[in-house]
């Protein structure tokens, strides 16, 4: 009975925890601070798809370790050097904007950021979607040519980067007035999130697929865009007038006002009563504008 007692002592002085200091507290918080920004630097750059094939390899690796693969763990200690000076040569220009942003953030307005740019109700609000059909089909009856970008999971920020910063409510007047022709903001992408317009004239990467040769430097730059994230693009073409949407690397040519606002409300992710009850409404109705 003695030697029990002593075991449950010894036991109960082993997970005695520390004294903290208050300099550990501010440590703790610092750490966990500085964690916190590396992993929303790392999502909003091209790091976070190259942080999940570098995990890959490290499943590969400890599994090759378990069954003691002599060839692949010599090649992987004689590779891991050149690996990481590889990585940090190809992000470059992300690790230089990085400490730039750093230079430049206030830190105290971060910690008190609040996200309203999205709609509880989903990932944007229906005024937003009735906005963008109701743009879209404004500018492809007079040829007006169009690129709108909608943010999905994947950060978009190396893009809007690339463009002027606008932070407007979407409205079909807004985007109408973009794209204008000859006017300061018409060429290249606009870009949208949540309920806002983020951006206008924004760069976004060609597709290396063969499209249609009819197709132009617009259709390109949007199925390019949708290749690399999971967002949607909104083609209008000035040459036809067709609308198009490019959505993972497919583009789908020629919808009408109706078939847009279906695409729309399908990426929208709004949870509805007749989706609780199992029932998928894509599209409930049109605006009289659409028609």
């Amino acid at each position: 009975m003695q030697t029990l007692r002593t075991q449950l002592e010894n036991y109960l002085n082993y997970l005695h925890m520390p004294n903290l200091r208050w300099t550990d507290i501010v440590e703790i918080l610092i750490i966990a601070f500085l964690v916190y920004h590396i992993i929303l630097w790392v999502r909003n750059t091209r790091a976070y798809s190259l942080l999940k094939g570098v995990l890959v390899v490290i499943v590969f690796v400890v599994f090759a370790a378990l069954f003691n693969m002599t060839t692949i763990l010599w090649i992987v200690r004689n590779v891991t050097q050149i690996a990481i000076t590889a990585i940090v040569v190809i992000l470059q220009p992300e690790l230089r904007n990085a400490m730039v942003e750093l230079g430049q953030k206030n830190f105290f307005q971060s910690i008190l950021k609040i996200n309203i740019g999205r709609d509880e109700g989903g990932l944007f609000s229906d005024r937003t979607v009735s906005e963008i059909v109701r743009a879209s089909s404004a500018m492809a009856k007079v040829r007006t040519g169009a690129l709108i970008v909608i943010e999905q999971n994947t950060p978009l920020h190396e893009y809007e980067r690339t463009g002027i910063e606008i932070d407007g409510v979407v409205t079909s007047q807004l985007l109408i007035n973009i794209f204008e022709k000859n006017t300061p903001l018409h060429d290249g992408a606009v870009i949208i999130r949540g309920d806002r317009v983020v951006s206008a004239t924004c760069y976004l990467p060609l597709s290396d697929n063969q499209l249609d040769k009819d197709l132009g430097t617009r259709h390109r730059a949007g199925v390019g865009v949708s290749e690399v994230t999971d967002s949607l693009t909104i083609i209008v073409s000035e040459e036809t007038g067709q609308i198009s949407v490019a959505y993972k690397g497919t583009l789908e040519r020629n919808l009408d006002s109706t078939m847009l606002r279906e695409r729309l409300v399908k990426l929208q992710n709004k949870t509805t009563a007749d989706d609780r009850k199992g029932i998928f409404m894509p599209w409930k109705g049109k605006d009289k504008d659409d028609e």
